[in-house]
């Protein structure tokens, strides 16, 4: 199966737009368990174990990982979820960005080492920094977009030129003619980016994008530039987002007879508020619960 199609499997099977966010933090951790890394790979599968049947997709991120040398327990998370939820898409958040063969080993770094069934990317180094993902056939790549740090706007809301300073690349680039196709003079960077996303960059026809809950006017946005591609919406829980605003302006339902998912699928990312919602030995329980109740206002937003 694509990751495409696994998505809306998964949002079929548990009735969920809720991707649920591993983002280990050993200080956080309950109880005795507090500060310790070694954990990291209980406490994640204690919390896939709890969630599996309420989500979309989980999103482990890299970062906590590696920054505590837990790379081998990010291997073991990702075997576990396989195991006992082998339905669940699982996003690998890493924002790679690079090209050549630099590119190539993060290919393979997500995709051979880790088993991701998807993996966020950078799109700002041009074309040639997505290309070498595509030597793996049905994964998917979300593209950041318009992201739900305020600090985005620094770039992602500048306008474009037009015309020879539209950012196109240049003649020695062999996306260089479709990518300036897509420009649109006025249009905003994120806006830019949905536009190529939607077009001639999707040559896997498995890209999706980044877009923050913080903006759901914008998310409105990408989504009728890109009215079919997977959003993947962080942002919602403590960073703030609403689930009502980011449902209406990102999720559109099938066009088809009796279809139970989305032709517009969104994947709407809680971390923290769902990890984290007990210190205790209830944890698991207790994240339960706020993933639930998370997929249920996701879902009467529709």
């Amino acid at each position: 199966m694509t990751f495409t199609d696994q998505l809306q499997a998964a949002e079929r099977r548990a009735g969920s737009m809720l991707c649920v966010g591993l983002d280990p933090e050993p200080a956080r951790f309950p109880g005795a368990w507090r500060g310790d890394a070694s954990r990291i790979f209980e406490f994640c599968a204690a919390i896939v174990d709890a969630t599996h049947d309420l989500v979309s997709a989980f999103k482990p991120q890299i970062a906590y990982f590696a920054a505590h040398r837990a790379e081998d327990q990010l291997e073991r998370l990702m075997a576990h979820i396989k195991r006992v939820a082998p339905g669940v898409p699982v996003i690998l958040d890493a924002k790679r960005g690079d090209i050549g063969a630099t590119a190539a080993m993060y290919a393979a770094e997500a995709f051979e080492r880790y088993q991701a069934d998807a993996l966020t990317l950078s799109p700002f180094m041009g074309f040639d920094s997505i290309e070498p993902y595509f030597k793996y056939p049905g994964k998917g790549l979300f593209l950041l977009c318009r992201t739900s740090n305020p600090g985005g706007s620094d770039l992602q809301a500048q306008r474009l030129a037009g015309g020879g300073g539209d950012g196109s690349p240049g003649p020695g680039s062999p996306a260089a003619a479709a990518t300036a196709s897509c420009s649109q003079p006025g249009d905003r960077l994120f806006e830019h980016i949905a536009r190529l996303a939607a077009g001639p960059w999707n040559r896997s026809g498995q890209l999706g994008l980044v877009v923050g809950a913080t903006f759901p006017a914008e998310i409105a946005r990408v989504r009728a530039l890109a009215p079919s591609l997977p959003l993947l919406i962080p942002g919602v829980g403590a960073q703030g987002g609403d689930a009502q605003a980011t449902v209406q302006a990102g999720w559109r339902g099938s066009q088809a007879p009796g279809a139970a998912h989305s032709s517009g699928p969104i994947i709407v990312n809680s971390s923290r508020a769902v990890l984290y919602a007990s210190a205790g030995a209830d944890f698991a329980s207790a994240a339960r619960a706020v993933a639930d109740t998370t997929r249920r206002a996701l879902n009467a937003a529709r």
